[in-house]
């Protein structure tokens, strides 16, 4: 039943609607039920929170809801805020039902804690605990210690995905990393003439631009920019926080200063082993090549730059290094319904039955006339899953 209900009271919801769901639910599902409606709220700042989480909020009184909200961009109030303002006085020994531990400290905006504190709040519902150092436990503590009624783990797994960018990013240390591949049935990215453009349909590069709003930076190597030239840009009608930076993986390789990749849509950085007359940032790093990318190295010097997910779209040497390095977390894969042969696969290596790479399916659709493929890396949502 609450399930069926989230699907009618879907994100697009006005709080005025909401107030309805609590008529129809009077049994021990009731928790969910809130969380969902929270968590797809959450949705609604994907690409425009960045680096900071996604966040859905839900206030709920007596029976009713009172009061949403959700994180919607990065320095701007966080989700509970936003609840709270619109609960007013009526949040007095509400519940409230968060999708990431509230947050007990001050940065760019006070401690989410206090508020709801102040608010008189006498229940919290929590989906996941927030992996940032800063908060870590401390928020629901604090919580606690303020003799509010605390219950953690409500659709947990459920939250952990539609928070995975960021949860990976805080727990590894590292960008998220997603793998976008666009072939042809028997695995093929590019015709035998080196040609790609364009394997799938219009319907699924169009979505593909969703890939690219909700992602810190685009990576390709130097064989895509020469064969291509991209823009690597955003096209898509949806919101970003921030421009898409663009990465190139040079190697030891040259690249045409003329690339359209080097415009100045956005900025671009360039990972080489030694310098390059490019209008663009160049980081040269010793003993990398492009058979033999140092994917951790690059991953450590985008982080350090507050890029906290990558979305990956270059050719077969590219992909095949992080796959190999095990630093891919979800691949999207565009299957068109057509035959290629050749030997230009979406995958450099060569690996026996019982070393294969294994991710766990989580998504089918169709795309007009294509299928999209998502899978996540084996056990990766697994540590929020209680």
């Amino acid at each position: 039943m609450p399930r069926l209900l989230c699907g009618f009271f879907s994100l697009r919801s006005s709080p005025g609607a909401l107030k309805g769901v609590a008529a129809l639910v009077h049994d021990a599902h009731t928790d969910e039920l809130y969380m969902s409606l929270a968590i797809d709220l959450s949705r609604r700042g994907e690409g425009t929170t960045s680096p900071n989480p996604v966040v859905g909020c839900v206030i709920v009184r007596d029976g009713v809801v009172v009061g949403t909200g959700f994180h919607e961009r990065a320095g701007e109030p966080h989700a509970e805020i936003h609840a709270l303002r619109a609960a007013g006085e009526r949040a007095r020994g509400a519940t409230a039902y968060v999708t990431l531990e509230p947050c007990n400290h001050y940065g760019r905006t006070p401690p989410c804690t206090e508020a709801l504190i102040a608010a008189g709040v006498a229940r919290v519902v929590v989906a996941v605990a927030d992996p940032d150092p800063n908060v870590a436990g401390a928020g629901i503590a604090r919580l606690r210690a303020a003799g509010i009624e605390v219950l953690e783990g409500v659709l947990a797994r459920q939250a952990a995905l539609a928070n995975r960018r960021y949860l990976v990013e805080r727990a590894e240390k590292r960008p998220y990393v997603t793998l976008k591949v666009a072939a042809s049935l028997d695995g093929r990215i590019a015709d035998v003439r080196g040609d790609s453009q364009w394997i799938t349909s219009e319907e699924s590069r169009e979505d593909a631009q969703e890939l690219r709003r909700v992602h810190d930076a685009i990576l390709v190597g130097a064989g895509t920019v020469r064969a291509d030239n991209p823009r690597l840009t955003y096209r898509g009608l949806g919101a970003r926080a921030r421009p898409l930076v663009r990465v190139v993986l040079a190697g030891s390789g040259s690249l045409p200063a003329s690339a359209r990749v080097f415009s100045r849509d956005a900025p671009t950085i360039v990972f080489s082993t030694q310098p390059v007359p490019v209008p663009a940032e160049v980081v040269v790093v010793k003993g990398y090549d492009d058979h033999r990318i140092d994917v951790a190295r690059i991953l450590d010097e985008l982080h350090e730059r507050g890029i906290t997910s990558v979305l990956v779209e270059g050719g077969a040497t590219t992909a095949s290094a992080f796959l190999d390095a095990g630093f891919v977390d979800e691949i999207v894969w565009y299957g068109a319904p057509t035959i290629l042969g050749g030997d230009r696969g979406a995958y450099a290596g060569a690996r026996l039955l019982s070393g294969a790479l294994s991710f766990e399916l989580h998504a089918i659709e169709r795309l007009g006339p294509d299928l999209k493929v998502t899978a996540f890396r084996e056990g990766m949502l697994e540590r929020w899953d209680v």
